[in-house]
């Protein structure tokens, strides 16, 4: 049954969507956290990071501009926390959601968006074959959340 519908997703005859599936990555997929807080020091603040950051994907993956810059951000840096990093960082979708704040057409997006995107896709995080991947997950980004644009 799944090879079938895969077939069937990869011929374009029926979106994920209609599938019943997410395009989308669990947002528990991106946490450095462990993924039970109970043995941690704080955990009432564990199980709050984890849930501020769930909120923030789910807004993100919805079209949300504040919550795309939220993951753009913690996705590029962590999230630093007392626990260390509350997200593993991953610069390369970091800046691939950056690409998409900019470009998106987003009306609350300003020059800040606009520096952002020069520091957390310039040299001192991506270097050229970083940006180019950041790119190419830009466009699986804005084809998810269903927005047409043409990247250079």
């Amino acid at each position: 049954m799944r090879a079938v519908l895969a077939a069937i997703i990869a011929c374009g005859c029926v979106s994920l969507v209609e599938a019943g599936e997410t395009p989308w990555k669990p947002a528990a997929d991106y946490l450095a956290l462990p993924s039970d807080c109970t043995g941690e020091k704080d955990a009432p603040l564990c199980e709050g990071l984890k849930q501020e950051w769930k909120r923030d994907y789910d807004a993100a993956t919805a079209g949300d501009y504040q919550g795309q810059r939220n993951v753009a951000y913690c996705l590029s840096t962590g999230c630093k926390s007392p626990f260390g990093n509350t997200v593993r960082t991953n610069p390369i979708l970091g800046c691939a959601w950056r690409v998409v704040i900019v470009n998106s057409g987003h009306l609350d997006a300003d020059a800040d968006d606009a520096n952002e995107m020069s520091i957390y896709c310039g040299p001192q995080f991506l270097d050229d074959i970083g940006r180019t991947m950041a790119d190419a997950q830009a466009r699986t980004l804005f084809k998810n959340l269903g927005i047409q644009v043409r990247l250079p």
